[in-house]
């Protein structure tokens, strides 16, 4: 982003490639925190019902801290950096339709040849890569790490799954509504720069 785009925007220019304006943090926890309660919810599919009362928890953290950013959000609308920029924009739309497409391919792919059970860590693998790709277009580093945890998530479920009763939806799920969920309060915190 350029220093005359932060200015226009009514922001001072942010201080390392890494830090992210505040208005841009809050959209980043009203998006993070809405996936996160969807991924708590996926969870809640074949899970054991002692995981019912902290899975609902999540879920409703999760939408709390979305609502919270959502109104902050809107608040400061005029604020927001990579929003208002046109490229930056046109980008994370190019990305993220790319990634819906990738998912539902894979999906298909999966139900298809008998894998579905599978399904949950493919979705959540996917994500984790398009927080990579994401990194330059909303000049947000915090987007690496957690790309590399719900990556890993992704992994270690189709692991446990295969070797014990627990569906991989499941521990996906909790695994990736918990990275996604303190991903939206960390951007809920974050002090503009």
């Amino acid at each position: 982003m350029s220093t005359e785009l932060s200015t226009t925007a009514g922001i001072e220019p942010t201080g390392t490639a890494g830090s992210t304006a505040r208005p841009d943090g809050q959209l980043t926890a009203l998006i993070l925190g809405f996936f996160a309660a969807a991924w708590f919810g996926w969870a809640h599919s074949g899970a054991p019902a002692t995981w019912s009362i902290p899975l609902t928890v999540g879920s409703l953290a999760s939408l709390a801290v979305a609502v919270l950013g959502g109104v902050r959000t809107w608040r400061q609308r005029h604020c927001l950096t990579a929003a208002n920029d046109r490229a930056a924009s046109r980008r994370y739309g190019i990305i993220v339709g790319n990634t819906y497409l990738v998912i539902a391919l894979g999906a298909v792919a999966l139900g298809t040849t008998g894998h579905a059970a599978y399904v949950a860590p493919w979705v959540a693998s996917v994500v984790g890569v398009h927080f990579w790709a994401l990194v330059p277009v909303l000049k947000d580093r915090t987007l690496i790490p957690l790309g590399v945890i719900v990556v890993a998530v992704a992994l270690c479920a189709v692991v446990l799954a295969s070797s014990t009763s627990m569906p991989a939806s499941v521990i996906t799920g909790a695994g990736t509504g918990t990275a996604l969920l303190l991903a939206a309060v960390q951007g809920l915190l974050r002090r503009q720069s």
